[in-house]
């Protein structure tokens, strides 16, 4: 295996990450939708799919957060951890002309890595890659939410700078119960090199 960067999704990696999803990965868990639900959906038209890797417009249809429970789309884009093999997605997402996010939104980017994958430094990896491109997209400051007992997601967030956190009630859409809202401020991003852009 290589060293983990993050890729624009294409035909060339869909087979992992199906793959991921066969083999158990919960990534699709908050939808509703099962991981075979996922694949068949994923099959059914995967240009579309891929297309809305990188959905600025948000032109994908609203989101469904919980079963039943659907709410409008934010501009978004994806990437897909990559060793040589899927690894993990990450995902950034914006409301434009503010960097606030409505509250049904738990932050600017959620992420995560396969299990068969953990414990090697790429969800920490991934977050320092994906904030140079939420600076170019002129993004301040991202938030970041994870559970109050999630030790390992919050030394990620800490690990790549963020301020000490907020404690919040998370709404029963999101499963209830208290979350951490993390803030990274952007600023030293934005002196990235000029190359640093979403479309990488």
């Amino acid at each position: 295996m290589g060293p983990m960067e993050l890729v624009r999704p294409t035909l060339e990696h869909l087979p992992g990450f199906l793959d991921a999803l066969d083999r158990g990965w919960d990534w699709t868990r908050d939808s509703g939708r099962t991981a075979q639900e996922e694949i068949a959906r994923v099959l059914a038209d995967p240009q579309r799919f891929l297309a809305l890797m990188d959905d600025r417009a948000a032109e994908g249809g609203p989101v469904e957060i919980a079963p039943g429970v659907t709410v409008p789309r934010l501009p978004s884009i994806t990437r897909w951890m990559w060793d040589g093999e899927f690894a993990g997605q990450i995902g950034l997402r914006w409301q434009v002309g503010t960097p606030e996010l409505p509250p049904t939104c738990l932050g600017h980017i959620g992420y995560g890595v396969v299990p068969w994958k953990r414990r090697r430094g790429y969800a920490t990896e991934a977050l320092r890659q994906v904030l140079p491109l939420a600076a170019a997209e002129g993004l301040p400051y991202v938030e970041i939410t994870c559970d109050a007992d999630n030790e390992a997601s919050q030394r990620v967030i800490e690990a790549n700078g963020a301020e000490p956190p907020e404690r919040f009630e998370k709404l029963p859409v999101h499963g209830g119960g208290e979350g951490l809202r993390f803030r990274i401020d952007l600023s030293r991003w934005r002196a990235a090199p000029t190359g640093a852009t979403l479309e990488g």
